[in-house]
């Protein structure tokens, strides 16, 4: 089991930045494998706004290529989402999500609201 807590979240003005952190416990924490941060804005369906692998490679969402960057920090269990050059259209729940190795569940956090407005 691995539970996964978002923070970070708020109210930030259009080209501000805000950094977002998952932390992930549990008896299967061991076993990170891939990490990921997707999004849901209001009346829009959830979408994958970036992953990680245990090794470091990375993929973004094209509307966020070059504006956010995903890193983990493995010794403390740890994905974050910096993000910059914020605009209205990042407004929307962040959720963290990660799976372990040799297991097809995948693990959800709670979500942390961001909020892109003057």
């Amino acid at each position: 089991q691995v539970q996964l807590v978002e923070s970070g979240g708020g109210l930030v003005q259009p080209g501000g930045p805000l950094k977002l952190s998952c932390a992930a416990s549990g008896s299967d924490v061991f076993r990170l494998n891939v990490m990921f941060w997707y999004r849901q804005a209001p009346g829009k369906e959830r979408e994958l706004v970036a992953h990680i692998t245990s090794s470091g490679s990375t993929n973004y969402l094209d509307s966020v290529k070059c504006r956010f960057t995903i890193s983990r920090d493995n010794a403390k269990n740890t994905v974050f989402l910096q993000m910059n050059s914020l605009k209205p259209d990042d407004t929307a729940v962040y959720y963290c999500s990660a799976n372990v190795e040799y297991d097809v569940r995948r693990y959800w956090g709670k979500g942390t609201l961001v909020t892109v407005s003057l």
